[in-house]
């Protein structure tokens, strides 16, 4: 579904308005979540829209992955609520794997339709992995159980999230590192918040937990780039419809920018093997746009794998999978 077009000066009081009353702005669409019947599927070979996250054109603009065990592809997605009284939101945890692999997965929820989408997120964050995404490898959160939602507001695109004395419980680097990229993230898939601001209790937080991590200012989804794969994929997001033609879209960082995206049936064929270059590589995180076209006789799960292939030896590397759910149509 296509965002309504309206002028900027419209689109930025709106935005504003309800970022600061209802902590967010407009989220636009957030491309298809799998329903019941495969026919289902509206526009088929539309895009995924969510919102970019932060603005502009660097790789902070762009990014997602990968997920943990693959749903029964013998079982169709439930249907979803009502579009009238709900919407999709994204919430980021973190996909295991190898070093490389290992990190942030944007992963769809629908939620109760509100202005507050900013809030809805968070709360959509907060509540953790489901049980079907905590598979092998697991999707998993480093937020601490209990934390809960304090506060949230917005202005001149930054969010300042206020969160319970949680939130900064317990040790380990990653695990600190990790729980801010996951809010970061979270909050910033909204184009009208490009930074966020930690409060814990209601104060604002300049050096975060045991670790003694500095948080000097406002921070951006750039300042997590470590937190994520070798080739992120935020569109399409784990477990969500995938139609021929979508668009995959991230950032990598990999040798001479070049990597590989495929679509797999539930039997595993390969249905689709593309290069993809991102902006940049060896050395630093470019972003990468690209459509993937593929058939099938029937919907059902597929997977979407993101790889690369060595420079030394031509073997996969960096790969990365998730389930997605495919429809025929194109």
């Amino acid at each position: 579904m296509t965002p309504v077009l309206r002028s900027r000066t419209i689109f930025t009081l709106i935005a504003v308005v309800a970022l600061v009353a209802a902590c967010s702005g407009s989220t636009g669409g957030l491309g298809s979540v799998p329903t019941s019947e495969p026919t289902a599927f509206a526009e088929p070979t539309s895009p995924d829209l969510t919102p970019g996250p932060s603005g502009g054109v660097s790789p902070s603009n762009e990014p997602s992955t990968e997920p943990s065990a693959s749903p029964d592809a013998s079982v169709a997605p439930s249907a979803s609520p009502s579009s009238t009284d709900t919407m999709i939101v994204r919430a980021y945890f973190v996909l295991g794997g190898k070093p490389g692999v290992v990190g942030l997965v944007p992963v769809l929820r629908v939620v109760p339709k509100s202005t507050a989408v900013a809030t809805a997120a968070m709360k959509a964050l907060l509540g953790g992995p489901t049980k079907v995404e905590s598979g092998a490898p697991a999707i998993t959160t480093a937020i601490p159980d209990g934390t809960t939602l304090l506060g949230l507001s917005a202005k001149n695109g930054v969010a300042t999230v206020n969160l319970s004395t949680q939130y900064d419980s317990g040790s380990g680097s990653d695990s600190m590192h990790f729980r801010l990229a996951e809010v970061v993230y979270t909050l910033t898939q909204f184009s009208t918040i490009k930074s966020v601001v930690f409060q814990i209790d209601g104060e604002t937080v300049t050096v975060f937990g045991s670790e003694g991590i500095v948080l000097a200012g406002p921070v951006g989804r750039a300042d997590y780039y470590d937190q994520l794969p070798a080739i992120f994929v935020d569109r399409p997001a784990f477990g969500a419809a995938f139609a021929p033609g979508g668009r995959v879209a991230g950032n990598a960082n990999v040798f001479e920018a070049a990597f590989r995206v495929a679509v797999l049936d539930a039997a595993g064929k390969s249905l689709a093997d593309q290069q993809v270059m991102a902006s940049c590589g060896t050395g630093c995180r470019g972003t990468f746009n690209a459509t993937l076209g593929y058939t099938v006789s029937k919907g059902q799960w597929g997977t979407l794998r993101a790889y690369d292939l060595s420079a030394k030896d031509g073997t996969l590397e960096n790969v990365r999978e998730y389930p997605v759910w495919l429809t025929p149509g194109g």
